[in-house]
């Protein structure tokens, strides 16, 4: 279902980011990011001068190399287009990533390695993006993975609670599909 209609209005600026999970023939997987942001009218820059309607003013792109545990092996960062011309002396800064997990605390980590005057907004905005692609891109893989050490699992023993549970409606702890996903938080609840 789209949005409602919206009230007349006038396009001033345009950002869009694209996103790939790939495999990579080595193990290991890269997560590749574009972020590009347009203005709908010309306008002068101090740095370039006249930005023309559809010219980016923001060309920026991204690549985390991970692991299946979701560790960062490496991380590079590239600028086609800034406003400034300080802006690309930021990307190499974000290999310091090297070696965080993607996972809870990663924002915070991130922010100390990569923040204020060592990064750049618009890559550190991105990487939160990128870490949920990452986690997508992964899905089937540690989803199997979990299923094959579940079996293996003895009946009845106690388990840990998967990380998804309750991160959003559909995996709340009673929702049909948590149930379906991990039959045991049935077993969980009986006691």
């Amino acid at each position: 279902m789209p949005l409602s209609t919206p009230a007349p209005r006038e396009d001033l600026h345009r950002r869009v980011i694209e996103i790939h999970g790939y495999r990579r023939e080595d193990g290991l997987y890269d997560i590749e990011g574009h972020l590009e942001d347009t203005k709908a009218h010309p306008f002068e820059n101090a740095a370039r001068g006249w930005v023309q309607p559809g010219q980016p003013l923001h060309g920026l792109w991204l690549r985390l190399t991970i692991r299946e545990d979701m560790e960062i092996v490496a991380c590079e960062a590239a600028s086609d287009h800034t406003p400034y011309e300080q802006c690309p002396g930021a990307a190499p800064n974000f290999s310091r990533l090297a070696g965080l997990r993607i996972g809870p605390g990663f924002n915070k980590a991130v922010q100390e390695r990569v923040g204020g005057v060592a990064g750049c907004t618009h890559l550190r905005e991105m990487l939160g993006q990128m870490a949920t692609v990452a986690y997508q891109t992964l899905y089937p893989i540690r989803a199997r993975r979990e299923r094959e050490e579940a079996a293996r699992q003895p009946a009845g023993e106690r388990r840990k609670p998967p990380a998804l549970l309750g991160s959003c409606i559909a995996y709340a702890p009673d929702s049909p599909v948590s149930l379906a996903r991990w039959p045991w938080l049935g077993d969980a609840a009986a006691e």
